[in-house]
């Protein structure tokens, strides 16, 4: 089930796992970097209003910890 989600449900199911207090969140950033892998993508693409937190401090934050399990992170205009 998880090296079938593409792109754009690894990165809605992190919204979702965000906002449920980051329930789930390390399972999720692996099926993501996966999802990116198949894809032959290097980074990961957030709208930064659906963030939680949606200040600079939060998305730098929430970059740092994805660098950690080695998904880049960057944010839409």
């Amino acid at each position: 089930m998880v090296s079938e989600l593409t792109v754009a449900d690894a990165t809605n199911r992190i919204y979702e796992s965000l906002h449920a207090d980051n329930a789930d969140l390390d399972t999720h950033i692996a099926a993501l970097k996966a999802a990116l892998a198949r894809a032959g993508l290097k980074e990961a693409v957030f709208d930064p209003a659906r963030l939680v937190q949606n200040n600079r401090q939060g998305r730098k934050l929430m970059q740092a910890y994805f660098r950690q399990r080695g998904v880049t992170v960057k944010y839409s205009a």
